[in-house]
């Protein structure tokens, strides 16, 4: 039987969720098993979503869609227009990190004078302004990806879709860009879908730490982290995932 494919609109600017995911699946073909199975999910502006789950539970999955990169297979799916961040910052190589900036910039068609004067202020945001002439080489990881996060702003997105952006980075530069982040976040006033497999992560940064089942992906629950005791949330957190990750390996 042929399944209904999905309705995908975008937000417009009135009220409501920035984000709105209603019984959404996704396969790839119509012989693969199922990658997501009937996910809910509502955002609403200015929030901090993480979405936490196991490698290959459907996470990054389910933000191409959000993002529009992808279609889902049936079910609804409502966004605001949205900037995009990936593990690897993708900055064009042969460019300074200035330059990056401005390219997107020059993208939604920003004149020179506003180019200058924005590409400064979002280099002083991330507090990469002596860096400006620096090309991607000459960044450390930690620094390529908050020219990537200030590129990510340029854009004017309402919305900002993080898919593991600090994964590569070690444990202490991860450390710092949390505080920038959620830093950043707060200034900017962004709505954030931040994607991680890395639980304490996502009570670091989330408001909201959603939980998906391992393939195919679902909600399994969801914590308000404001209504939890941030110091043993991880822990609870962590037993969760794994319970998940035993219950998915011993089918």
């Amino acid at each position: 039987m042929t399944q209904p494919k999905a309705s995908a609109t975008t937000r417009s600017s009135s009220d409501g969720p920035i984000v709105s995911a209603a019984n959404v699946t996704k396969r790839f073909d119509p012989r693969s098993p199922l990658v997501l199975d009937g996910v809910d999910l509502s955002v609403e502006p200015g929030e901090f979503v993480a979405v936490l789950g196991a490698s290959g539970c459907g996470k990054s999955t389910l933000l191409n869609i959000l993002a529009g990169l992808d279609e889902a297979t049936s079910g609804e799916v409502t966004a605001a227009p949205s900037a995009l961040m990936f593990q690897e910052s993708a900055l064009l190589p042969w460019l300074t990190a200035a330059r990056n900036v401005d390219l997107a910039l020059r993208l939604r068609g920003a004149d020179s004078a506003e180019r200058r004067s924005r590409t400064q202020e979002l280099l002083e945001l991330v507090k990469l302004q002596d860096a400006a002439d620096k090309r991607p080489h000459e960044l450390s990881g930690g620094m390529r990806q908050r020219v990537a996060l200030a590129r990510a702003l340029a854009q004017e997105r309402d919305l900002l879709l993080m898919d593991e952006p600090f994964g590569a980075l070690d444990a202490i530069t991860r450390d710092l860009l949390h505080d920038e982040l959620e830093r950043v976040w707060r200034a900017t006033g962004r709505t954030i879908v931040f994607v991680t497999h890395n639980v304490r992560e996502a009570v670091r940064l989330g408001q909201r730490v959603i939980m998906m089942s391992s393939r195919p992906g679902r909600i399994l629950r969801e914590w308000n982290v404001a209504d939890e005791d941030r110091a043993t949330l991880p822990n609870k957190l962590t037993y969760h995932l794994r319970e998940e990750i035993a219950r998915h390996a011993g089918r």
